[in-house]
């Protein structure tokens, strides 16, 4: 059956150019051969029905494009229904007869009354011809006009696009090729207003000839009182133009729909409810002014009270629904924000590398969700005010992260996304370590302070206070992960000191010292020099805190050398003495230190090599090793009296034995005799010895 009614479907597609040949013919043979009554009911059904197919297809159009081929069909709906006038009106002046729709019409509608059939068939035609009709013909005329008018600026709008490059050469063809359709569409709608019209004025003349010829047939050939005859004829009449005029109102119905439909976005049902009921204030409004009516005056209450219940109904579950849908619409929102935010951050962090990042395991995320207890994320905030004070410079964010790749007690330190450190922290447990004073010795899991390399126990919550009370240092988790994050910060700030960085703090001091700054950059060095000078102070820990002193130093020697290490000693010198003394010596003003004997200090100044990217040291590999070893000795004696390991030597050799020195003992303070104040007291404990 379904393969059956494809193949008649697919028959009527092929063939359907010719089908609709012959329809057009065979309406204009009915204005010449007589149809039988049968075959004319069969029509008139079929026209009432194809004016209501239009009128609903009409409502259902979302771009009147849709329907292009409108203003053609509307002129074989007059056609057709202008030969079924003809062909009835031959049938009711011939036979006194129309067939059973015509007579249904005037004896059921009417109710057999010819004066009300009339009436009604007047009121049609003026509603058809003065209403929706002339509004109908108006409006296809202004579009028309308007559309034509706009052609121009539309394609100039459209050229402009291509040029630019927003639209393609097939989206600019496809939307000259729609401007096109919209003109000859409400240029022809605008003609083929006009058939609608005098089909109007056609169906008024066709029904005053049906009476009169009725009358005049009825009485002077077939002698009927003309009572009768206006009875029988005015009936058939008045039957034949209702049959005729709702047809036409139907389709003068969607052809006012069709032009109107400029500024719709959905079919005209969607529309309507969506634009109508938008406002369910209104709605309310209504509702209060029928209770009014109903209950205040003398009308009718039922009819007013229930209509105001009604629209008092439908303006709550509008209302309703305005909140729902508008509760979706920004979840909806935040959700393509969201997802948009995820993919953008997603790609993003492809590219983008933090200056510096702490992962967490799964069991060390408390320690840094506020929600659950942890203050990591204020103890970092801490650590950055921190280095701000005693580094002088602003450490960019550091951004915190778990990561599941890592074992659940382990925390890691990416700087620029490597790895530079990572250790076990145990959450439910202190790390206790000892100072050296400890009178007792407790049970506890071996581990290391990260911080500074130390021996230290993991110890339950209950021997917290016996360790306190034995000498041992008791510090939390969160505590531990701090302390080595901020020494971590610390040891690599001259990293983290970017170009952009010292350009805002370069724009910072000059604001309150602009002759400085101007004197120095760009003339005389560049923000890249500077940077190079400040990340030898801060690699060494020398806080640049005091940047004005430090560029004006800078501005004083950079006439005598662009080398940004030799500048970095005068910076030490002549800006910074007074700090680096004071860092280092102790509340008595004095300063342990070990000094490098005389044959040390020649063998490191002939192998001093000087080339135009700088200097640096070429010393035998076995006069350095014997150097490493004396100078590792001399360090541990040091360390083992509770100093500080200090080398202090000439100022043309510290920044070159500091060079030296780095890889075997990082953490060795280097300082030249020119660095320190008048009133420091220098210690000698030792000379470093080949």
């Amino acid at each position: 059956m379904a393969s059956t009614s494809q193949g008649l479907v697919g028959s009527i597609s092929e063939y359907n150019d010719l089908i609709f040949a012959i329809a057009v013919i065979m309406i204009v043979v009915m204005f010449i051969i007589p149809l039988p009554t049968i075959l004319l009911d069969i029509l008139l059904t079929l026209n009432i029905s194809l004016a209501l197919t239009i009128l609903l297809v009409a409502m259902y159009l979302s771009d009147p494009l849709e329907l292009s081929v409108f203003p053609s069909l509307l002129l074989i709906a007059t056609l057709f229904r202008l030969g079924l006038n003809v062909s009835t009106t031959r049938l009711i002046l011939s036979q006194g007869s129309a067939g059973q729709v015509i007579e249904a019409f005037g004896s059921f509608v009417l109710g057999g009354n010819y004066i009300v059939g009339v009436v009604i068939f007047i009121i049609l035609v003026v509603i058809q011809f003065m209403v929706i009709t002339k509004g109908s013909e108006r409006v296809s005329e202004v579009t028309a006009r308007f559309t034509l008018d706009a052609m121009p600026g539309k394609q100039m709008s459209i050229d402009a696009d291509l040029s630019s490059g927003l639209i393609t050469e097939a989206e600019a063809r496809a939307k000259r090729e729609k401007i096109r359709q919209e003109a000859d569409f409400y240029g022809a709608m605008d003609g083929a207003s006009k058939f609608v019209k005098g089909d109007a004025i056609a169906g008024i003349v066709i029904t005053l000839i049906n009476i009169l010829g009725g009358l005049t047939i009825g009485v002077i050939q077939q002698g009927m009182p003309i009572t009768d005859a206006l009875q029988t004829y005015t009936l058939l009449t008045v039957g034949d133009g209702l049959v005729s005029q709702i047809p036409a109102l139907l389709i003068s119905t969607a052809t006012g729909i069709v032009v109107t439909r400029a500024a719709s976005e959905g079919n005209l049902g969607s529309d309507f409810t969506k634009q109508l009921f938008a406002q369910p204030k209104a709605l309310w409004l209504v509702a209060g002014v029928l209770s009014i009516l109903g209950i205040l005056t003398p009308l009718p209450t039922i009819p007013f009270v229930g209509l105001a219940l009604l629209f008092a109904g439908l303006s709550y579950l509008l209302y309703e629904n305005q909140q729902t849908a508008q509760l979706e619409e920004e979840f909806k929102e935040e959700d393509q924000e969201a997802e948009e935010y995820r993919e953008e951050e997603s790609i993003a962090d492809l590219l983008q590398v933090d200056p510096m990042e702490l992962e967490v395991g799964y069991n060390l995320i408390p320690l840094v969700v506020p929600e659950q207890g942890g203050d990591l994320l204020d103890r970092v905030s801490m650590i950055r005010r921190q280095c701000a004070l005693e580094l002088g410079i602003v450490i960019p964010p550091i951004r915190i992260r778990d990561n599941m790749q890592l074992e659940p007690d382990y925390y890691q330190v990416n700087l620029r996304g490597i790895q530079i450190a990572s250790h076990e922290i145990k959450v439910d447990k202190y790390m206790a370590m000892d100072s050296g004073m400890a009178t007792e010795e407790i049970q506890g899991i071996e581990t290391t302070e990260p911080a500074f390399d130390l021996p230290a126990l993991w110890i339950d919550e209950e021997q917290k206070e016996r360790a306190e009370m034995s000498g041992y240092t008791v510090v939390d988790p969160p505590s531990v992960m701090a302390t080595h994050l901020t020494e971590l910060v610390k040891d690599h700030a001259y990293e983290l000191l970017g170009r952009q960085e010292v350009k805002e703090l370069i724009d910072n001091v000059k604001e309150d010292y602009p002759a400085v700054v101007d004197e120095l950059i760009p003339d005389l060095l560049s923000i890249g020099q500077v940077q190079k000078v400040l990340q030898n102070l801060l690699k060494e820990r020398v806080s640049v805190r005091d940047l004005v002193s430090i560029l004006e130093v800078l501005a004083d020697q950079a006439h005598n050398t662009q080398d940004t290490d030799i500048l970095t000693e005068y910076v030490r010198q002549d800006a910074l003495s007074r700090q680096i003394s004071k860092k280092y010596k102790d509340e008595q003003g004095n300063l342990h230190v070990l000094t490098l004997d005389s044959q040390v200090e020649e063998t490191i100044s002939n192998s001093i090599e000087q080339t135009e990217q700088g200097s640096y040291i070429a010393l035998d590999p076995n006069l350095a090793q014997q150097i490493y070893n004396s100078l590792a000795q001399m360090v541990e004696q040091m360390v083992n009296q509770g100093y500080d390991p200090i080398v202090l030597t000439s100022p043309i050799l510290r920044f070159h034995f500091k060079e030296l020195t780095e890889q075997v003992v990082p953490n060795l303070t280097v300082l030249s005799f020119n660095e320190l104040e008048s009133d420091v007291n220098v210690q000698n404990l030792g000379a470093v010895t080949i």
